[in-house]
Formats: structure tokens, sequence, C-alpha cells
């Protein structure tokens, strides 16, 4: 179903020279550089490319794509594999909030910094192997610009969902395939249970894409997050976004339908159990449990990274078993953050 397997895809878009790996069918595109990297760190030595100019930027987290299952092949070339990945905290290296000193929200990393977050996330993103990838906490344009060089010509798609915000840190798209139409819903008013309104705590994003003649329809969702707990909020998101998501498949019945995103909450949780009632919504990580976490909070492991499929559009299925958590080596997180991503196969029909 890929285009463009095997083919040479040339030199990336900042210009340097790459040469196309081969991953289980697909051609992806490896600067010399990384390539000779990854070989380094295979005979167990460091790789000064990799490592950041300023000391005091490591967080001590892998960047590498080791897996929870190793053993798990990779997606088959027939088969459509979405990915979701919280990034942690992607800034670019100017301040726009104009408070960006020591213990302020908004990090300004320096250029060797952002250059290394850059190099960490991308090979995360190659690691992954998938056609679709969806994204939180990436500031702006400029850090999505920033993976997309380093990824060459492997994702033509690359949509962020900017909230507007000063330091927001925000959803983002990148897709194998032609974009088709993008909607926009973080101005929809939300109903708390107990009375009032709130609003999407990012963007609720909707890309429509042409997977080689297939309707694929991906949601980028970061709900509220446990800092500042708001359940309520969180409910009120989960519960709109069910609304969005059905009258999105009553009008594209035949198309495949994706919600992916740190939804900050586990699987028991009101929210996500207003997703799935009535069985319209499926958690495709049901089938890893007790291994479907994606992040470590106080020793406590808990699965807050979810990739869900409607059930109530015809135009595809999960694939059983081919769901997979990536986690860095010798971490937690995986790609430089401190969340594992988590990837899943699909069948367009």
């Amino acid at each position: 179903m890929r285009r463009g397997r095997g083919e040479d895809l040339g030199e990336d878009s900042a210009g340097s020279s790459g040469v196309a790996v081969c991953y289980g069918g697909r051609a992806v595109l490896r600067p010399v550089w990384t390539l000779a990297c990854i070989a380094l760190v295979a005979l167990g030595c460091s790789c000064g490319i990799f490592a950041p100019t300023d000391p005091t930027q490591s967080d001590g987290s892998s960047s590498g794509s080791m897996s929870g299952d190793s053993e798990l092949p990779p997606p088959d070339p027939s088969d459509l594999a979405i990915a979701t990945f919280n990034v942690r905290r992607f800034f670019d290296p100017v301040c726009d909030s104009g408070q960006c000193d020591g213990g302020d929200y908004e990090d300004v990393p320096t250029r060797s910094q952002f250059e290394y977050k850059a190099d960490a996330v991308a090979e995360g993103i190659v690691g992954m192997q998938a056609d679709v990838v969806i994204l939180q906490e990436v500031e702006t344009r400029t850090c999505l610009d920033a993976l997309t060089e380093r990824l060459g010509d492997t994702y033509p798609t690359a949509i962020l969902g900017e909230t507007g915000f000063a330091a927001s840190v925000d959803v983002a798209v990148l897709s194998r395939f032609p974009l088709v139409e993008v909607r926009r819903h973080a101005d929809v008013p939300l109903q708390r249970p107990s009375g009032g309104q709130t609003w999407f705590s990012r963007e609720f994003l909707e890309v429509h894409l042409d997977a080689e003649g297939h309707p694929l329809i991906v949601f980028a969702a970061h709900f509220k997050s446990k800092i500042d707990d708001d359940p309520e909020r969180r409910f009120a998101e989960a519960t709109r976004a069910r609304e969005i998501i059905d009258a999105v498949a009553a009008a594209n019945p035949d198309a495949l339908i994706v919600l992916g995103g740190d939804l900050n909450d586990t699987p028991d949780s009101p929210p996500l159990q207003a997703l799935q009632a009535g069985g319209a919504m499926t958690r495709v990580a049901e089938e890893l449990v007790p291994d479907d976490w994606t992040y470590t909070y106080q020793g406590s492991k808990q699965a807050i990274d979810h990739l869900l499929l409607s059930t109530a559009a015809t135009g595809g299925q999960h694939l059983p078993g081919s769901t997979q958590v990536f986690r860095g080596g010798g971490s937690d997180g995986y790609g430089g953050s401190d969340h594992s991503a988590l990837r899943s196969s699909f069948r367009a029909e």
C-alpha cells in the first residue's frame, strides 16, 4: 500500500547527503552520519554528534529506537501503521512568553540543545516505522520543521495544531500520505458535568488523508494534564471528542478513523470510559495489558498514551497482535522523552 517502497529518497531538505534504508519493505532516508553513529552505538561506543554541546542539556534519557518487544516484526507494507508520541516539551530557541528564566514554564534551549533534541526525536520517529505519527508537546512550526528536515521526504504531510498562545506545546501530525483536509476544534465550547463551559486544553486536530485511495482520518489529542488537576475538564474533553468523532464517522462511513494522543488518564478512568462507551471506539493497546504502560509517575507505571479506533465507521480494522510500546534502552521513555511511544497497525477496507 505504501508509496515509494524501495525508492532512493535522495537528499534531505537540509541538503545533507543520505541513503535510503529499507525497514520492512519501505525506504527511509538516513543521513550517512546518522548511520555511522548507529553503527558506533551498536559497538558500545559513544557518538559525539548526538552528544549535547552544552553538558547541562542531557536529561539522561535514551534517544535510541529500542522497543518494548524487539521480537515484534516491522509493520507489513500492505498495512497502515499509526503511532502516537509525546516528545516532551520540545521548545524552540526563542522566548515567546517573556518569562523564560529558571523555574518558568517556557524553556529556551541553546541552539545546540535544540538541535540535539530534534536529533533525538527524529531518531525515535524513524525507529517506529509508522506511516502516520501523532505528536504532542511541539511548540512551534520551527520545531516541526526541524523534524521534517531530518526526516527528508519520509513525511511530506506535516500539520501543526497551533493554539496560538505563547509557549504553547501543541499537537502535530506527520504522514506519508497526501493531505485532503484539516479541521480544528479548539474553539468548540465543552460542557462541564457540574455546569459551565470549558475548552480543549490543546487543539483537537482532525486530519483527513488519502491513504492510496482509502480515506484515513486521524485525530490528534492532548487532554488536560494532572498538574493543577481538573478531572472534570478532561472528562468534558473526552465527551466532546467522542461526539465529534461519531459525527465524522457518520459523515464518512467508509473511512478508517483513529484517535491518538496523550490523554493523561488510564483505561479505567471516566474520560477513557466515555470515549469507549457503547463499543463505538476500541483501545488497541488493550491487547498488551499489563505491558501497555507508557509513563511512570512516582514509581507507578501508567497507560496514558492511547490509540483508539472508531468502530462507528467501517473503513478499516485493527490488526490484532500489532500493537507495540517503544521504550528507550535504559529508560522508560523513548526518543529523548519521558513518555514511551505507542504504535499499532490497521487495514483499510
